[in-house]
């Protein structure tokens, strides 16, 4: 995944074992392991189609929870969602007969009996949805609350409404859940959601305050600042809004400390990500707490602050201590609204998995890696963490301590249809193109993000539609897991890459994780189930992740390195490393760390470059492995850079580079040992 910095069960296993293998109630297994990871319930013979887009969040869980009730038996059930243009690509594919219906909610009514009522969460404790999603795996309900259960006709199974309490902190909701529901759940999947997500509301008029006009990344332009919001003063309550001001390179604004005065009193007075934050914080959906106890937002992220002032107020200030590349504004709107959230509860019904959302530190920390220790090793976690991208860090990092590998894909849709689409998938690697060794710099360019099914299912489908796509070579990541969550997605760019087009493994395998971090006894479990859907997907390179430290990356260690050469089949490893300069062979495997300017496009990237390797005689190659932004940049971006390179620089897939970088010695084996040329 892409940091700041760079841009930055069912009762018992004889139940569950229904649920891998085309729904059937048996499993090839060898040695006791499942033929697949993740599950499928069958392939779809006839599909009921409808656009939820347009409905509010409430409608789409209950039809979301529907859909994973009904398709675990066999799909029938599709929804497209805003935006979901892929969604609909996807569908073409699919070749079944199709049925689509101008009322989702009809769809209600059709499958009403498959379903035994509703649950119905606590309005008033968001994390109840998820707590609701579990119990409707479990009974084979709906999630809803009481006006559509009553609506709808649907009884209640169990009402949460104050099953804890008045102001329960997520830890006891969710202990409850792993104490009471969890020894009904499957062991064979975790699931971590969001219960809510912020919808903006249209027609919002924002009144701009403060903006950095110039690309600062480096705090230079850190200071407390004086904001007057009074132009936004007005009805009862001020939104404050804190966005990046250069949505291309990741450096967006950061906020220490604020305080607030309404005709020179005090009004509000917090640091960012304590305790006396939370009550003016209206919306942190897009950001996190950076190392500095600050609050950033990078892309196009934003976070947002309500005040309230007395009424009467005709001043009303912020004194904020804020810096790099920001945007303010203001607005006496109320600019979003909290729903429900409703992405990838399919498959968590239909799998009868637990789901949470617990904040990799602390106390929800602590719970959380008591969820990971109970499962065998392996055990994907699918979904994602709070706090975005230091959310990442430590969540990933604690699932791989745990043993378990981590399958972002939150807003994954349909999953429940696609991983049972059929779909020939090649399991061979692409013949390498040939080319000639000389004193070049040689450049493989590698768009990230592929560990990311969601990325898979919609933005790589738009980069990957892009007509200039193929003009020059290029590596995308994808997940080796799509063989079993989306066969026919993966199938699909297999068979229409140019030969300027090859896919590699997703960090870090069969899965996201930081492969330094396992367990020393377990590691070997994870590059032998990176291997096996290496071999089944016909790839050969991952660009993979390793653990952090204080000072940043830790470079793949000898130990990891022998794992992936003994039972992988790796031609060889791009880490993410930042700034490249990377170039080792951790137990014999060639290793390069990918390099990534913090700037947003082709000519900042171009100027990066040539700085990189000015240092370079020309004499002998020179290998630069360079990362590029999924997120940000498109296949023509990358054709317009690659046409601005002089003559030193020839760009390879990574194959090719692997191949090359290996017969020229250039990466050292262990030990100081140069790696021996191909004869």
């Amino acid at each position: 995944m892409v940091s700041r910095r760079t841009f930055l069960r069912v009762n018992g296993a004889a139940a569950a074992a229904g649920l891998w293998g085309l729904g059937q109630p048996s499993v090839a297994r060898a040695e006791g392991v499942p033929s697949r990871l993740l599950p499928s319930f069958g392939r779809p013979l006839r599909l009921d189609v409808a656009d939820v887009g347009d409905l509010p969040g409430g409608d789409q869980i209950l039809l979301t929870t529907l859909q994973g009730v009904v398709n675990r038996h066999r799909p029938e059930l599709y929804f497209t969602f805003s935006g979901g243009e892929a969604d609909a690509r996807w569908l073409t594919g699919i070749d079944v007969p199709k049925t689509h219906h101008a009322d989702p909610m009809d769809l209600l009514a059709a499958y009403r009996k498959r379903v035994r009522g509703a649950i119905v969460p606590d309005p008033d404790v968001p994390s109840s949805i998820n707590v609701a999603t579990t119990l409707a795996g479990l009974e084979d309900a709906v999630v809803a609350d009481e006006a559509r259960a009553k609506a709808h006709g649907l009884p209640v199974v169990e009402d949460l409404r104050g099953r804890f309490g008045d102001s329960p902190d997520p830890v006891d909701v969710y202990r409850w859940q792993f104490n009471h529901l969890y020894p009904r759940c499957t062991r064979r999947l975790l699931a971590g959601l969001p219960p809510t997500m912020s919808v903006d509301v249209p027609g919002v008029v924002w009144h701009e305050v403060a903006r950095e006009t110039q690309q600062i990344r480096d705090s230079s332009n850190r200071k407390v600042r004086s904001l007057d919001l009074s132009p936004a003063l007005g009805k009862d309550d001020v939104y404050l809004r804190f966005q990046d001001s250069f949505t291309a390179d990741g450096w967006g604004p950061s906020v220490a400390s604020m305080t607030v005065t309404a005709d020179g009193r005090t009004l509000a007075s917090f640091k960012a990500g304590s305790t006396e934050e939370t009550p003016y914080l209206f919306d942190a959906g897009g950001s996190s707490i950076g190392a500095e106890a600050n609050r950033f937002a990078d892309g196009g992220g934003s976070f947002t602050y309500r005040f309230t002032p007395p009424a009467g107020t005709r001043q009303l200030t912020v004194e904020v201590d804020l810096w790099n590349q920001f945007l303010v504004t203001a607005s006496d709107t109320e600019p979003n609204r909290v729903e429900p959230f409703p992405y990838f509860r399919d498959y968590v019904v239909a799998t009868r998995a637990m789901v949470c959302w617990l904040p990799p530190s602390g106390r929800t920390g602590d719970l959380l890696a008591e969820i990971f220790a109970g499962v065998a090793p392996t055990t994907p976690y699918a979904g994602w963490f709070a706090n975005d991208v230091s959310g990442e860090w430590d969540g990933v990092d604690l699932a791989a301590r745990h043993g378990v590998e981590v399958l972002p894909a939150d807003f994954y849709m349909n999953a429940t249809v696609h991983s049972g689409v059929p779909a020939r998938i090649r399991n061979r690697p692409r013949t390498v193109p040939k080319a000639r060794l000389r004193p070049k710099v040689y450049l493989t360019l590698t768009f990230g993000e592929g560990d990311n099914v969601q990325y898979c299912q919609r933005r790589m489908r738009e980069l990957w539609d892009d007509e200039t796509r193929g003009s020059v070579p290029v590596n995308w990541t994808v997940s080796p897991l799509l063989a079993d969550i989306g066969p026919a997605l993966l199938a699909h760019y297999q068979h229409t890459a140019t030969e300027n087009d090859l896919l590699i493994g997703g960090p870090s395998g069969a899965g996201y994780t930081y492969v330094g971090a396992w367990p020393a006894a377990e590691l070997d479990r994870y590059t032998e189930l990176s291997g096996r859907y290496l071999r089944r997907t016909g790839m050969d390179l991952v660009y993979a992740y390793n653990n952090r430290d204080q000072d940043g990356w830790i470079p793949i260690p000898d130990a990891v390195g022998r794992s992936y050469r003994e039972h992988t089949p790796v031609r060889g490893i791009i880490q993410s490393w930042e700034l490249g300069g990377l170039v080792s062979a951790p137990g014999g495997v060639p290793l390069v760390g990918n390099f990534m300017p913090p700037g947003g496009n082709a000519a900042s990237y171009r100027v990066a470059l040539l700085e990189h390797v000015q240092h370079w005689d020309g004499t002998v190659p020179l290998f630069v492995a360079g990362a590029v932004n999924a997120w940000q940049w498109t296949p023509s971006d990358i054709a317009e850079l690659v046409g601005t390179l002089p003559d030193p620089f020839e760009v390879v897939r990574g194959d090719t580079f692997f191949d090359l970088m290996r017969s020229s010695g250039t990466a050292p084996a262990p030990g100081g040992k140069r790696l021996p040329a191909r004869g």
